[in-house]
């Protein structure tokens, strides 16, 4: 049983709680330090899952495509990233879809603190924390190249901080949603540039994420304006109170505060804009260029193949004698007598 306990502690979240309603008892859950615990099994749980996709699936396709040292690497990041995008927002949907903060968003905001959760959703927390904390060893397992390893750290440092900020401060409903929009535009880009790199000529995914990008921006942006310009503000509990998880509501009831915030969001969500318009910009200025190379190529071979059509018609010269197209001399020959 010693032995039970133990395992049970790496395994399954701690801390629950049984919480009475108007059908009975709800089992639900909270944060603690036993938490960590948790994270580091699922860690190597995602080094395990990172592995098998590594070797079973990307490093077959590899083989077949003979990539670059710089084209291998971001195609390793690009096709784990797409397996993981794709696992999160399955599961993040099916989430939000049976918790019903999609069919009713006044829940993302009403009776907060949300201190208590259901298991789905803090065993997703959990699992979202554990993958981004195993990309940190996996950059040296990977042998990431140095000037990549940078990038990729700002990275997963701004996912850790908005998961575990979600997680610690009780806003897991608000930050569910923001995770689906979010992934979902990082699964089509990642896509788009496995196909990419399958086929340079095939950009039309990366046309369909400049789309989805726009789209999720918007959403994000609403959705930052609807909980803390409206919803918020609106709680009935508005005191200080971090034993019950309450740490937001009174500073958002100051108009000050609130405008201050929705500024940051809009801010940063306008310098997100700006670097996707810089590379599309950039993109679209390299595909006309490539295009007008390709025309001035096209003309040049179609003015070289006109000028050895017009040397075979008339003759060219050799040794200062004008040959025919076979070769021979346009003179007729004397007929020696017998």
């Amino acid at each position: 049983q010693v032995t039970a306990k133990t395992a049970f502690l790496f395994i399954l979240p701690q801390y629950n709680v049984s919480v009475p309603t108007a059908d009975g008892e709800l089992v639900q859950y909270h944060y603690g330090l036993k938490d960590l615990v948790t994270i580091l099994f699922y860690i190597f749980i995602a080094i395990i899952l990172h592995a098998v996709v590594q070797e079973y699936a990307l490093d077959k396709i590899n083989r077949r495509l003979h990539l670059s040292k710089v084209k291998h690497s971001k195609f390793n990041e690009s096709g784990q990233l797409v397996a993981f995008h794709l696992t999160s927002v399955i599961w993040c949907l099916y989430v939000v879809v049976t918790e019903g903060y999609i069919s009713n968003p006044r829940s993302l905001w009403e009776n907060y603190p949300h201190v208590y959760l259901p298991y789905q959703v803090k065993f997703f927390y959990l699992c979202q924390l554990a993958y981004w904390l195993h990309a940190l060893p996996e950059l040296y397992f990977q042998k990431v190249r140095k000037e990549e390893i940078p990038r990729q750290l700002r990275c997963i440092a701004l996912y850790l901080l908005h998961i575990a900020g979600a997680y610690l401060l009780n806003l897991t409903r608000l930050g569910l949603i923001l995770l689906l929009l979010q992934y979902l535009a990082e699964f089509f880009f990642h896509m788009a540039r496995l196909v990419y790199f399958t086929d340079e000529n095939n950009e039309k995914l990366f046309n369909v994420w400049a789309v989805v990008f726009v789209v999720t921006r918007l959403f994000t942006l609403t959705l930052y304006i609807l909980v803390i310009g409206f919803g918020l503000p609106r709680v009935e509990s508005q005191a200080l109170d971090p034993e019950r998880g309450n740490f937001f509501s009174f500073l958002f009831n100051n108009i000050l505060f609130r405008m201050s915030v929705l500024l940051l969001v809009c801010l940063f969500q306008a310098s997100v804009m700006w670097r996707f318009i810089h590379f599309q910009l950039r993109r679209w200025r390299e595909y006309w260029n490539e295009q007008s190379s390709r025309k001035r190529a096209a003309a040049a071979a179609g003015t070289k193949q006109q000028t050895k059509l017009l040397k075979r018609d008339s003759g060219y010269h050799e040794n200062g004698v004008v040959k025919a197209e076979n070769g021979t001399s346009p003179r007729t020959k004397k007929l020696k007598s017998p």
